[in-house]
């Protein structure tokens, strides 16, 4: 994933402003490049999970779409283990194939990192390239 770092701030600041609960959203990805993050609410408010209404999930999908872009990410925070998919997760992005999870860790330091999960569970770290830097 190649994102700018003032919208992977945008996700740093939601995943701290829901803290102690777990936030949620997608990223619009164009060409590679993440063009726009939207914020969305967890409808379980948890520190231990999130939960995106399907409805709502399924419009923003087809939001994207619409606007020649691609669903490429589905981020989320941890607030009390660190940023690696739980089996919950893995359950989830399993129905998600090819679409990066994005986890923001807030216990201590926030850490961000970023998976693959594929259609058979398996987890892959994925880097997190920083559009503009380097």
């Amino acid at each position: 994933m190649k994102i700018d770092q003032s919208l992977l701030q945008t996700v740093i600041d939601h995943a701290l402003r829901d803290a102690p609960d777990e936030c949620c959203g997608v990223l619009s990805v164009r060409d590679g490049v993440v063009d726009r993050v939207i914020p969305l609410e967890s409808v379980k408010r948890s520190p231990f999970s999130f939960e995106i209404d399907p409805k709502v999930l399924l419009a923003t999908y087809m939001e994207i779409e619409d606007a020649g872009a691609e669903l490429g990410v589905i981020y989320h925070s941890h607030t009390r283990s660190p940023p690696v998919p739980s089996q919950t997760d893995i359950n989830f992005g399993e129905r998600w194939p090819g679409v990066e999870w994005l986890i923001v860790g807030t216990k201590g330091q926030t850490t961000v990192q970023s998976w693959l999960i594929s259609e058979r569970g398996e987890v892959t770290e994925v880097p997190i390239e920083i559009a503009g830097a380097g």
